[in-house]
This record gives C-alpha cells, sequence and structure tokens, in this order.
C-alpha cells in the first residue's frame, strides 16, 4: 500500500508534465518551461544515431560506398554461415536476423555448414527450413545425422510450432505429418538409451505433450528404446500387456539406463551418479563421473577441487584435465578460468543468472572455503593453456592492434536474454562515460490500444557504502540543487506519438553531494509487461555543457538505445559510478509484484542488487582484453597496443610487442596480456594514426573499443565496440561472440 499512497499524493499530469519539452519523436509541447529555452521547430528527428569515438563529441560516421549484393542466396548463405559458426547461443537481434536470411538460402541446402556447434542455433535452422514446403524433404534427410541428442529433437518441434528453440516459454505443439512423425522416433530409437532417458526426463512437462503427437507406443516393436524412455516418462504400468512385456525385455538390456521397480521401470542417469559421488567423501569417484562428460567436469570443477582439499593440484586431477578439456565449450572453460582466479581469496556474495527470456539475478552469501593459491594457479595455468593451444591452428595475422580498454569488457554469456542494443557491451562490462557535464537518461514506449500503460524513469542515488542519498522520479522531479533533474511524468502513451521522459544528471554537482552511485530504473508502474507493448525503449545521450539542456532532441547525442522487451516490469540497465566517471551496464530485470511500481518501494532491493552487481563484476570475469590478448598472441609474430594513460592530460602511448625467436607461445602472451616488458614504447596524441600506419597494407587483426585505427589497403579482420572510420577499410567485421566461436 505503500507504494500506493504515494502514488495518489502525485500531483497532476498538467502539473509535474514539462511543458514544451518533446518526445524522443519530436512531438511538440504547447507551453514552455522558463529554464528550458525553446527550440527552433524541427522535422521529426532521426531515433537513432552514431555514438562519437571513445563517448567524446558526436560526429558522422566514416562514408563509404554500398556493396551491392549480385547473388542473393550466395550472399544470405555467406551472412548466415557467420551466425551459425558461433559457439555461444544467439541474441534476439541475431536469431532474427537468421531466421530473415534463411528464407533466401537455396533448396538444396548443399552450402550450409556441415555442423552448426550451438544445439539452438541448429534447431532454429532445422526446424525454420522444415516449416518450408521447398527445403522440408532435403532437410528430413539430414535429421538422423543432425539431431544428437533427445533435447535436439524438443527444440525442433518447438520451432516446428512456431517457438523459440530455448524451451523457455514453449509453444502448443503442431501435429507432424506421419513421414515426420516416424523420422524422429527413428532418431530418439537410435540414441544412448541412458543420455535419452535423461534428456526426456530433463524436460518433463514438454516431453508429455510431445507424445501426444510422436505415438511412440503406436509402433513400440519398431521404436523399442524410444517407447522405453516415454515408459520411464509416463511411468507405464508393465504388467499383463504385450507393450509391458516388450518395455521388460527392453529394459533388461540395458541396465546401465534404467531399472525394473515391481511394475514400473525407473530411470537410473548420470546425474544421480555425479550427485551421489559429489556428497559422498570419494574425491576420486567423482573424477572419474564428471570425467565422462568434459562440460560438466569445467562447470563442477570448484567443488571438485574443495572435495580433495589439497595445498597443490592432485596429479589425477591434472591429468584428467588436460585429457578432457579439448573437449569442453569454450563458454565453459572461460566463465571458469575468470571465476577459479580469485578462488584463492575468502568470498563475499555469490550472483546467479538462471535461463530465462530476459536477465533475472539472484545472490546469496558464498561460505565456500577459499581453494589453496597454488592450486587456482596451476588449474588457471591449465585452462589458458588450452585457449592458446586451440587458438594456434587459427588463421595466422601480420600484425594484431589491441585497446588496453578491452579490459573493462566481459567475455560475452547469457546473450540470448541480452537487450538488443544500439551498442552491444557484454554484460557486466564497465565503461567510460561520455564526455559532457549532462547525461540525460530517456524513456519512451507506446501503449497497445485500449489499455494504459505507465510507464516511470526514476533514478535513485546512494553513497559509497550503498546507504540511500535520495531520488528523482515522478514524486520528487528535483535532487538537490539541480543536480537530477525529471522532466516531468506521463501516465500514458497513445498512439501514434506515444509519449517519453527524460532524467537529466549533472555529474559533477550529484559528486560534489556526497553521492557515488546513481542507478536509473524504469518501472512499469501498473504492471503491464514490457512485451505487450508496440514500442518502448530507453538509453541515454550526453549533453556537453549545462546550457544545453533543453528540450532539444539531438539524435548525435545518443551514446545507448536498447529496447524493453519480455515479460518483465521492472529493468536496471546501468550502474553509475560517479567516482570513477564510469557506468557499469548490469542489463539485469527485478522480480515483481502484483502492485504498483516506484522506487520509494523498492529502495532496499535496489541497494542490495546494486552492491551485489557491482562486488560480483568487479573481479572473478575473463574479459576481452585477455581473450584478444591471446588471439594475438598465438597468430601474430608483431602486435600493437594502444596504452590508454589513466589522466585525460597525458598522451596515450603506443606499445609494441615482438615474439622473440626462442619465445614460446604461452610466454609471449603472458607478456602481452599482462602488459610487461614491451618492445618499443611511444608516446602520442595520434596513436590511432601512428598504428594504422603499423598495420597499412598488411594481414591485421584488431580488437578496439572505438573504431579510429583505420589502416589503409589492409586485409583481416576487426572487433570494435564504437563504429568509426575501421568501418570504411574493408575488413571482416568481429562480434564479441565471433572471439570466442574461434576457440571451437
Amino acid at each position: 500500500m505503500r507504494a500506493v499512497r504515494d502514488r495518489r499524493r502525485r500531483p497532476s499530469r498538467r502539473a509535474v508534465r514539462a511543458p514544451g519539452l518533446p518526445d524522443l519523436l519530436g512531438r511538440r509541447r504547447p507551453h514552455r518551461l522558463p529554464d528550458l529555452p525553446q527550440p527552433r521547430r524541427r522535422r521529426r528527428p532521426v531515433r537513432q544515431a552514431v555514438p562519437g569515438p571513445g563517448g567524446g563529441s558526436p560526429r558522422g560516421g566514416p562514408l563509404r560506398l554500398p556493396a551491392f549484393g549480385v547473388d542473393r542466396a550466395a550472399d544470405s548463405v555467406t551472412a548466415l554461415g557467420k551466425l551459425l559458426a558461433r559457439r555461444t547461443p544467439l541474441s534476439p537481434q541475431d536469431t532474427e536476423e537468421a531466421r530473415v536470411l534463411l528464407a533466401h538460402v537455396p533448396a538444396g541446402l548443399d552450402r550450409l555448414p556441415d555442423s552448426i556447434p550451438v544445439r539452438e542455433t541448429k534447431a532454429l535452422v532445422l526446424g525454420t527450413l522444415l516449416r518450408e514446403r521447398r527445403t522440408r524433404e532435403t532437410v528430413r534427410a539430414l535429421l538422423p545425422e543432425r539431431l544428437t541428442t533427445a533435447t535436439d529433437v524438443l527444440r525442433l518441434l518447438a520451432v516446428w510450432s512456431g517457438g523459440e528453440a530455448d524451451l523457455l516459454e514453449p509453444p502448443r505443439l503442431r501435429s507432424l505429418p506421419r513421414p515426420l512423425r516416424r523420422d524422429l522416433l527413428a532418431v530418439l530409437d537410435g540414441l544412448d538409451p541412458a543420455l535419452l532417458v535423461e534428456d526426456v526426463l530433463r524436460h518433463e512437462d514438454l516431453w508429455k505433450r510431445a507424445a501426444e503427437i510422436l505415438h511412440p507406443f503406436e509402433q513400440y516393436a519398431r521404436h523399442p528404446r524410444a517407447s522405453l524412455a516415454f515408459a520411464v516418462l509416463r511411468g507405464t504400468d508393465t504388467t499383463g500387456t504385450a507393450l509391458g512385456a516388450a518395455l521388460l525385455a527392453t529394459a533388461a538390456a540395458h541396465p546401465h539406463a534404467v531399472r525394473v521397480d515391481g511394475s514400473r521401470v525407473r530411470a537410473a542417469t548420470w546425474l544421480g551418479r555425479a550427485e551421489e559421488a559429489l556428497r559422498g567423501a570419494d574425491p576420486d569417484r567423482a573424477l572419474t563421473v564428471l570425467a565422462e562428460r568434459p562440460g560438466e567436469l569445467v562447470r563442477r570443477l570448484d567443488h571438485l577441487l574443495r572435495l580433495y582439499a589439497a595445498d597443490s593440484l592432485a596429479p589425477q586431477v591434472a591429468e584428467v584435465l588436460a585429457r578432457r578439456l579439448p573437449k569442453a565449450g569454450p563458454g565453459p572453460v572461460l566463465s571458469a578460468l575468470g571465476r577459479l582466479r580469485i578462488r584463492h581469496l575468502p568470498g563475499t556474495r555469490r550472483v546467479f543468472f538462471p535461463r530465462g527470456q530476459v536477465a533475472h539475478s539472484f545472490a546469496m552469501d558464498d561460505d565456500r572455503a577459499p581453494l589453496a593459491e597454488a592450486v587456482t594457479a596451476a588449474v588457471c595455468e591449465l585452462f589458458e593453456a588450452e585457449v592458446l593451444r586451440r587458438l594456434d591452428t587459427a588463421d595466422p595475422y601480420d600484425i594484431a592492434v589491441l585497446d588496453s580498454r578491452l579490459a573493462h569488457l566481459h567475455v560475452p554469456s547469457a546473450e540470448r536474454a541480452a537487450a538488443k542494443a544500439l551498442v552491444t557491451v557484454p554484460k557486466g562490462s564497465f565503461q567510460a562515460l561520455p564526455d559532457g557535464e549532462v547525461l540525460r537518461m530517456f524513456l519512451h514506449w507506446m501503449e497497445p490500444a485500449r489499455k494504459r500503460v505507465d510507464l516511470d524513469l526514476s533514478v535513485v542515488l546512494f553513497d559509497a557504502d550503498w546507504n540511500y542519498a535520495g531520488l528523482c522520479d515522478y514524486t520528487r522531479l528535483v535532487h538537490g540543487e539541480r543536480a537530477v533533474v525529471h522532466s516531468g511524468d506521463l501516465v500514458s502513451a497513445p498512439a501514434p506519438h506515444g509519449a517519453s521522459e527524460y532524467v537529466d544528471i549533472d555529474l559533477d554537482a550529484l559528486a560534489d553531494s556526497g553521492v557515488r552511485f546513481a542507478m536509473p530504473v524504469v518501472f512499469s508502474f501498473n504492471n503491464i509487461p514490457f512485451e505487450l507493448l508496440p514500442d518502448a525503449f530507453a538509453g541515454f545521450m550526453a549533453l556537453p555543457t549545462r546550457s544545453d539542456r533543453c528540450a532539444r532532441y539531438d539524435p548525435r547525442t545518443v551514446r545507448q538505445r536498447y529496447d524493453l522487451v519480455g515479460n518483465s516490469r521492472i529493468h536496471v540497465p546501468l550502474l553509475v559510478d560517479l567516482e570513477r566517471r564510469g557506468f557499469l551496464w548490469t542489463d539485469v530485470h527485478l522480480p515483481d509484484d502484483e502492485g504498483y511500481h516506484s522506487v520509494r518501494a523498492h529502495q532496499e532491493d535496489l541497494a542490495r542488487i546494486g552492491r551485489d552487481l557491482f562486488q560480483y563484476f568487479s573481479t572473478g570475469r575473463t574479459t576481452l582484453w585477455e581473450l584478444a590478448g591471446w588471439h594475438a598472441a598465438a597468430r601474430c609474430r608483431e602486435v600493437a597496443v594502444l596504452r590508454r594513460t589513466p589522466r585525460p592530460s597525458d598522451p596515450d602511448e603506443l606499445w609494441t610487442y615482438r615474439r622473440g625467436s626462442g619465445e614460446d607461445t604461452a610466454a609471449f602472451a603472458a607478456r602481452l596480456v599482462g602488459l610487461r616488458d614491451p618492445d618499443g614504447v611511444l608516446a602520442s596524441a595520434e596513436v590511432e594514426a601512428l598504428a594504422g600506419t603499423a598495420a597499412s597494407g598488411r594481414s591485421v587483426f584488431l580488437a578496439l573499443v572505438d573504431g579510429e585505427v583505420a589502416p589503409a589497403g589492409a586485409s583481416g579482420s576487426v572487433y570494435r565496440l564504437l563504429p568509426g572510420p575501421v568501418d570504411g577499410c574493408g575488413l571482416e567485421q568481429l562480434a564479441a561472440g565471433d572471439l570466442v566461436a574461434a576457440l571451437g
């Protein structure tokens, strides 16, 4: 009731709305604020803008001639191949692009990749093409070799039925043609019964629904092992029927997968054996079981090492890791590497991000005993050696150019739940705030027909110890001496224009008032989920000076824009750290209740989640700097590093590294990633131009925060966070996920 009472005290819409302030679509208001000069009448501006490099002053991006395709099918296959090669799940934006490209692939499918490493992506491709009559028969022939687990079949059924392959919100399953039904049952019957039973039990409800369209008992003699798995799932009674006798005979042939319990057949799963081994006092047995599945071995390695509780890495663990790590996926390897580095330190709080349509989190105290530093160091050395081994076989380059600011960007994970954004920043990354005295947060939304939707943009403030220091929202439009100013509240957003709210943060004034952290929050006040809105987005822009705080919307000042989607009502996009003059990209959604939402009602929860996320992401993560450095060390003999100085008044430096004749890859990587002992140092205000000159006309690998390095006549590839002149150099553009995919 507290939030409801606050809402009743809110002024009327006419009183709190800032007259004269247009929304993000350029709509005019009839009056003018006394302290906001009225701009000239403008045409409707463009919604998105190209950020200036490094968050600097806005400017246009590079101009280049468009390259028109000459073969739509071939170009679609080429673009699609880059997405399908990813070894991390596709983001919603990439999934949408993949669907568009799949509509133009040739019916023969002979130009699709032989393997698709991510199972969700594989199901998306097969299921989408299976729905098309022109490609259905060709895809049917691929099913036996492409579907290698029961969950692959379930994902395929979800896509076939119009849903998503992640199985987070499965659709109502669509009936199957008889030939396709026989194909899928044959695939299930050809799997290892132990793995089949385990996979089926992992998604019990979905498989029970799938059984209604697969009819596994209709031809049980033709598919005995598939029938056995569904009998375990359904708890089928085996007494007195021909089906029961056949099930018992099949169960007797596979004692490692099932056991007979009276008249029922029960599962004997690997997961059960693994849990039992980890709970026991025999770490060698647990190691033997976990070694059967390298991915699970990496994920549960911390638990296993705690069972050994030794001051040095046990020889049997080192031997198993050296043998099984090559079979582990790059995502678990990079994630475990980051966390194990700090496991010799006392823990504070653990944060988890469960799978979901949007990114939620929950935290708990870390009561695990620290591991011995010698153990963590030895394990991390094995992990890094494995990463370098995988990259040794990648295509070489003449020279690499790296930006040291990549150390603040984390290796991406859980991209499926990432917000679709103008600038794709991995969750947990820390970035410098854009140049300017004022940071303007913005929110725009449009409500569906006949449904009022009230979104609110708020900013809650905390001191250095995460004690509540104030707020700026619809109940308090101004904080302090205009350190934070709200544009005013709108309680509906009818089509076609919608509604917009701004919050201007005077960075210096707010820092001088003793505030360290500012947390912008988007609330759905009347509890309508974002997914029901036809249009909703938020972001921030940089205003160079306080005098620019007017009603004018300049798209060139936009530094980030992201969509509000999913079954969520509360979103925390970032944390602003005024002391370090930067922001932590959190992109997290908070759980909601059935009441009305406001900062006052959630301030304790916001303080707790802000403190936990800030501590969690500050250490123990593998960064893009490390990943790019490993790429460079394994694939180049010469590397140039844009070494950014901490003080803006000092010129940046260009550090050069050359691999010595007797220097192995691991030693070169350690020297480069650790920024130790460069072969040359050159201080200059134009380090980007110097690096571009050094890379001109050569085969290059670039990993940059902004795209300022533009080598002429170069070939190769580039990862950059922000656009710039490098976009016009003809280099292959890489996403952060592509750098991870190279470890496959």
